[in-house]
């Protein structure tokens, strides 16, 4: 009979005993992201190990013609393929990369960081002021080069998480000004930071809170095993069996 778990040297950021993690354990795992929030998150679920390298992609898609959920989904695949592709052209072949991108839905309207304070005020003032509660989208892309010589040469999949968030009504003019003037959400989309003092903004959320902070780390998880383990993603769905 084996001995039971002990707690004695546990450490936080220790990775689950599970195929998952102990196959991306040594490889080249990389975060096409700069987001110091993504990277924290990581660290949360137990991966340590992996590069940051920030994707050359402009973001610059038109809102115009795109829904939310292919407009969050094109802009995070386009940041993990400039990243892969400048990459496997470098001789540096990644075993796994993984991008986001967060928006905010208010009122019909796709909201993403801020670009002056004078913006941040106005559009922490339109969230406060909605009538209905505004909604997070952060889509999460997974790349992992195929074993096989099949193209593309990669397996690419995608996720996108939708979180529902009642802005405070009560919130003051007066507390929105010091919170631009603080600039802890100079680069998030929306204007706020929920894990820090934005959270005293947020009356509630429905849904997963960590696709507020950037990055659904549930869906992240099954998002990696469905991406680097793509035989049996395909024997699960020839069989029914999950």
């Amino acid at each position: 009979m084996s001995a039971p778990p002990s707690y004695a040297d546990s450490v936080a950021s220790r990775p689950l005993k599970l195929p998952v993690f102990d196959f991306l354990k040594g490889k080249r795992v990389i975060l096409a992201s700069g987001s110091l929030r993504r990277k924290e998150l990581l660290n949360q679920v137990g991966i340590t190990e992996f590069e940051v390298i920030k994707s050359d992609f402009e973001e610059n898609l038109d809102k115009s013609s795109l829904s939310v959920y292919e407009y969050v989904r094109e802009t995070a695949s386009q940041k993990a393929l400039r990243v892969y592709q400048r990459e496997i052209e470098a001789g540096r072949d990644p075993a796994l990369v993984i991008s986001a991108d967060t928006v905010i839905l208010s009122q019909n309207t796709i909201v993403e960081k801020p670009k002056s304070a004078m913006d941040h005020f106005r559009m922490l003032q339109s969230l406060r002021d909605e009538e209905f509660p505004h909604r997070v989208f952060t889509a999460v892309v997974c790349i992992a080069p195929l074993e096989q010589p099949v193209y593309p040469g990669y397996n690419m999949q995608s996720h996108t998480e939708e979180t529902q968030v009642y802005f405070a009504k009560d919130v003051s003019d007066e507390f929105l000004t010091a919170y631009v003037a603080v600039g802890e959400a100079n680069d998030a989309a929306g204007g706020y930071c929920i894990q820090g003092k934005g959270a005293l903004m947020i009356d509630q959320i429905v849904g997963d809170y960590n696709n507020v902070v950037g990055l659904p780390l549930k869906a992240l998880v099954k998002l990696i095993e469905k991406t680097i383990y793509p035989e049996e993603e395909d024997f699960d769905e020839a069989t029914g069996d999950f």
